[in-house]
């Protein structure tokens, strides 16, 4: 009889609405936990649900002597061999048993609910490393000059970096479009010199720093990374949540699988300190 009663329970319209009302608020608390949701990039084309998505990175136009087009017949191509495909090839699942005759205090929803905030801080986890460690891996390290130690120096060679990229595709890099997340002791030897700071939601923020946004990041390695906004992608694709009876058992399952992909769109446009500079020092010191 309780076998029957949990599958009735599983089963039960109130139960599927539960779960479908859960999907939307793990998302939500993703993306509020996930410092990489932030600054990845998301103009994509493409589904993510099919497996993979396209983001397109087009070189610069050049101009040319007027009357060229009309004597050539033709107008310059638009160049885009700078096009990143990202495969999302990171499968992933939670699933958590619980045995039927604790269905009896905890509905499935009432239970998925209760998981949902632990699964979202999970995820957010998850998807912030593989983003960072990326972000790392592609980053050019920032030599810095001799004598150069003070903590607004060396972030400010950092920012300079990037700011003076110069290829086929970059002109210079307004520091509007730049993002640095930091190591908590780089963070905390920064604070002195940020023009104001802000309490953000999974991560504190030193907002703004010569113009450039700026983040205290426990989920990195390196001192100091600095890129333009949209340097990396990550799509995900997440499955609704879903229940089921665990065969030749008396418990039931609460699923959740997704899926998701990171590849760095401009890597040319990420740098990154390792370590500060052993003498690194604030105002105080």
């Amino acid at each position: 009889m309780a076998k029957t009663d949990a599958l009735s329970i599983l089963e039960s319209a109130e139960t599927k609405e539960k779960l479908a009302e859960l999907d939307g608020k793990l998302i939500d608390a993703i993306q509020k936990e996930a410092l990489s949701v932030r600054l990845k990039n998301t103009e994509y084309s493409g589904d993510p649900t099919t497996g993979s998505v396209v983001i397109n990175r087009f070189k610069n136009s050049a101009s040319a002597e007027y009357g060229t087009a009309r004597k050539n017949g033709k107008g310059s191509q638009v160049s885009n061999n700078g096009k990143v495909t990202i495969n999302l090839d990171v499968d992933r699942e939670i699933i958590e048993e619980i045995e039927n005759k604790d269905l009896k205090l905890f509905a499935v929803g009432g239970l998925a609910e209760r998981r949902t905030a632990n699964h979202s801080k999970r995820m957010a986890a998850e998807l912030d490393r593989a983003f960072f460690t990326l972000a790392e891996k592609k980053a050019k390290a920032v030599t810095l000059g001799a004598g150069v130690t003070d903590i607004e120096d060396v972030i400010e060679a950092a920012i300079q970096q990037v700011e003076k990229t110069e290829n086929d595709w970059v002109d210079g890099v307004d520091r509007s479009d730049l993002e640095m997340t930091l190591s908590v002791s780089a963070y905390g030897k920064l604070r002195k010199y940020v023009d104001r700071i802000d309490g953000g939601v999974g991560a504190e923020e030193a907002a703004l720093f010569h113009g450039v946004r700026v983040y205290s990041n426990t989920r990195q390695k390196a001192d100091v990374i600095v890129m333009r906004h949209g340097s990396i992608g990550q799509p995900v694709s997440i499955d609704d949540y879903g229940a089921e009876r665990i065969g030749l058992s008396n418990a039931s399952a609460i699923e959740l699988f997704y899926s998701y992909g990171t590849e760095a769109v401009t890597p040319d446009l990420i740098a990154k300190i390792d370590s500060l500079p052993a003498a690194t020092a604030t105002a105080s010191e």
